[in-house]
């Protein structure tokens, strides 16, 4: 940094030295146009100076001085020098001509000085222009010709032939330009009036100066002129008539117009303003408005008898000075001046919806104060209404009723009644009576719909807002005002108010309880909408409630069925074929839709499966040839899944033998049925006690049915003797209808395995009146079907249960 700071010292020094003690070794002098690109050659400096290029390089030729250095640039490889950056003459010398500016160029040993002067040609890249787009002046039409209005000249940065030469105007009809160049480069420009103006024929003129420069072909700007016609007070106002007619009636109120006058002046603004006035004024009946020239009449007071024609003379007078008249005749017409009077003699409001045909609404009388045919009157009404007119006496008038009434179409009338009388021109009054029309509930509450649909997920909790129901009802007051109730229906045996709820005020219908799709997927109410008239109406809709099933039920496995006593095999020859169906998985969904769409896949298989099932069907089919490496004892478990969401399973396990004899399977399962020893002995005790309490049961049967045939003979007899009935009780035995030791009848089932060597017996938990199907998945209720007449009571049917009860346990 200090080197080139010592450099440039140096070399200025050296400059300043050279200035001193050496001339100027040699010159040259270059033309150059503005505006040249950069990079553009201005010459070959080492041939115009003489100078060797390796002289240049050795000597470290360079531009050292001059103010303008930035725009040119050496290059001492070629020797030329350069634009190094764009020349604007307008920029650098602004209007002086001819423009250019000096470099000096330094060689090295020995020292030497050369002057290098650039000028910059002008061109021509600039039009005139003026300091202001459009101008206006003002001129009064009475200027004298030849007066002279100054104008601002243009201006163009460009010098030389380049400048602006030329000046013009147009159009000329009424304008001609001056303009004069003085030496100091200025120019005058006027504006010169040559005939005369006249604002009436032509208020604005639009001209245009143009400036226009040397250049070939020549650049121009213009400037646009606005010429603004002052007005001078120069006519006097006319009206458009000289005599002027009108009529007024003589029941004129004060304020009424008449008639307008009108003058008109060609001047403007306050020179064509005209101002009104009355001459010759009489009892100031009429008066005339000074800005419009409107006639009106003053006091209202005008008779037909007394006067039957006005005359007036009207003035009017612009604010020079300037005037103008005209007559006005004004003609009074004599009219029928009074109209009818009509007032209500008696009216009856509200009117009930259920009137008769015929009925009195109002008794309505008429008057007019004029005399003659002018108080003869006639009294009518609309015809678009469910009402008539009919007089009765002398201007007296009775309206009746002519239509049945509904207030639901029309819960009021604008009743109009016109009295006309027979005056020329007729005047007639009108008058509006409003009446009511009073509601009578004759109208039932009408649901939006005469069946409803809604759906409700099942589990729902008690108390969810099922639907909503709305009934409307086009009465008014408590005649309209709908309370919802449930009809007594039932759903399944059970009343449709165990069900559901509906709040009376809002029709909201409520879930009482939780519902189960599996047992109930639909059902049907009645709402019943009815108003509070007397006596109420009501109207009935029914609303089908249809359960949505859930997922809440898991699959259940119909086959193979699960035991736990025994061991039950599939078989499958190992001369099976790939694809042989072992057996089908059989299971079955209570739900509905895709939450019982069921589909079947292998808990566990081994490294080498030998078997698969199939996804939809449930089919296990064998997946590759049995092998002597195959044990025969294959155990299978099969999960169960539905499609519901979150989704629900259930496992079976298949047993399953690989062998080609039956007594193969024998040998291979002897282990596992002869481990249950205990089981097969504890099997043969309860077939024994099963054949005691068969021997017991039938035992008991024969006694009771001779009991029963005892009473049946002894019921026969007393009947026949008449003697009072004395209820028999065989011992041992005890009425359960109210306390009884056994609450509910039992239900036994023997069950056989497929096993002949056991046999199970099995004592199934207390039921109803119902056969109870046990499986893996659940239970299944099936309903026995009626019986005309039990062979036993229930008395001996629950002892015998107990009995058989006790020895079982």
């Amino acid at each position: 940094m200090w080197d080139c700071v010592y450099s440039r010292s140096f070399c200025v020094l050296s400059l300043l030295v050279l200035s001193c003690v050496c001339n100027v070794t040699g010159q040259v002098r270059y033309s150059l146009p503005e505006e040249t690109s950069k990079g553009f050659v201005i010459g070959n400096i080492a041939e115009d100076l003489g100078i060797d290029i390796k002289r240049l390089r050795s000597g470290r030729a360079r531009i050292v001085a001059g103010d303008n250095s930035a725009y040119v640039e050496l290059n001492t490889d070629k020797g030329t020098l350069a634009v190094s950056e764009r020349i604007d003459r307008e920029l650098l010398c602004k209007q002086i001509s001819p423009c250019s500016f000096t470099l000096e160029m330094i060689l090295e040993k020995p020292i030497e000085l050369y002057e290098v002067t650039i000028e910059i040609v002008d061109i021509n890249d600039h039009s005139p222009s003026f300091s202001k787009e459009e101008i206006s002046i003002e001129i009064r039409e009475n200027a004298l010709q030849g007066a002279r209005f100054g104008l601002d000249s243009a201006h163009d940065p460009d010098v030389g032939v380049y400048a602006i030469t030329s000046y013009s105007l147009k159009p000329t009809d009424n304008f001609v330009l001056k303009y004069e160049t003085h030496s100091d480069g200025s120019t005058n420009i006027e504006m010169m009036l040559q005939e005369p103006l006249d604002r009436e024929k032509k208020e604005h003129f639009a001209l245009v100066l143009t400036a226009s420069d040397g250049g070939n072909p020549p650049k121009t700007g213009s400037m646009k002129i606005n010429i603004i016609v002052l007005d001078v007070n120069d006519n006097a106002p006319v009206f458009t008539k000289k005599r002027y007619k009108a009529s007024v009636a003589e029941n004129a109120t004060a304020g009424t117009f008449i008639i307008k006058v009108s003058a008109s002046d060609a001047d403007k603004g306050s020179n064509g303003e005209v101002m009104y006035m009355l001459r010759d004024m009489q009892e100031g009946l009429f008066k005339i408005s000074e800005i419009s020239g409107d006639i009106i009449l003053a006091s209202g007071i005008l008779d037909y008898e007394t006067a039957k024609k006005y005359e007036l003379k009207v003035e009017a007078k612009d604010h020079g000075g300037h005037k103008d008249t005209c007559v006005v005749i004004i003609e009074v017409i004599d009219v029928n001046d009074n109209t009818p009077v009509i007032s209500l003699t008696s009216f009856t409001n509200p009117l009930s919806e259920n009137a008769p045909i015929g009925t009195t609404i109002a008794v309505i009388n008429v008057k007019d104060i004029d005399s003659g045919v002018n108080g003869q009157v006639s009294c009518t009404m609309d015809k678009n209404t469910p009402f008539v007119i009919k007089s009765s006496l002398r201007n007296y008038y009775t309206l009746l009723t002519d239509q049945t009434l509904d207030r639901e179409i029309h819960h009021e009338f604008n009743i109009t009644i016109i009295a006309t009388d027979e005056g020329s021109p007729p005047l007639s009054t009108t008058k509006t009576i409003n009446l009511r029309i009073s509601d009578v509930n004759d109208n039932s509450p009408v649901f939006e719909q005469t069946t409803y649909t809604a759906a409700v997920f099942e589990n729902n909790s008690p108390g969810v807002s099922l639907f909503t129901v709305r009934a409307i009802d086009v009465d008014c007051c408590q005649n309209s005002r709908v309370s919802y109730l449930l009809e007594n229906t039932q759903v399944n045996g059970a009343p449709a108010s165990s069900l559901v709820s509906i709040n009376a005020e809002s029709g909201v219908i409520y879930a009482v309880r939780s519902f189960d799709y599996e047992q109930l997927r639909r059902f049907d109410i009645k709402v019943r909408a009815q108003d509070g008239g007397s006596p109420p109406l009501s109207g009935n809709a029914t609303v089908q409630i249809i359960i949505q099933d859930q997922n809440d039920n898991a699959p259940q496995v119909l086959y193979p069925v699960q035991t736990s006593g025994s061991v039950v095999a599939e078989i499958v020859p190992r001369s099976a074929d790939i694809g042989y169906l072992v057996t089908k998985v059989v299971a079955v969904d209570v739900d509905s839709g895709q939450n019982a769409w069921l589909s079947y896949k292998l808990q566990k298989a081994a490294d080498r499966a030998l078997f698969e099932v199939g996804a939809q069907n449930g089919e296990i089919r064998t997946v590759r040839q049995v092998t002597d490496k195959d044990a025969v004892k294959q155990k299978l478990t099969v999960i169960v899944e539905d499609n519901g969401q979150p989704s629900r399973s259930a496992v079976v396990h298949v047993n399953v033998a690989v062998a080609d004899s039956f007594p193969e399977v024998l040998s291979e399962f002897t282990d596992f049925t002869h481990s249950k020893d205990y089981s097969d002995n504890l099997t043969f005790y309860l077939v024994v006690a099963l054949a005691a309490v068969s021997f017991l049961f039938i035992s008991c049967l024969t006694v009771i049915i001779s009991i029963q045939v005892y009473r049946w003979r002894k019921s026969r007899n007393f009947y026949q003797s008449s003697l009072p009935v004395i209820p028999y009780y065989p011992p041992h035995y005890a009425d359960t209808g109210g306390a009884g030791t056994l609450q509910r009848v039992y239900n036994y089932e023997v069950c056989m395995t497929t096993d002949s060597r056991n046999s199970d017996l099995k004592c199934v938990r207390p039921g109803s009146q119902s056969i109870i199907s046990l499986d893996s998945g659940g239970t299944l209720t099936l309903p026995l079907p009626p019986r005309e007449k039990p062979m036993f009571d229930d008395t001996q049917v629950r002892s015998l249960s107990n009995s058989f009860t006790y020895f079982c346990t």
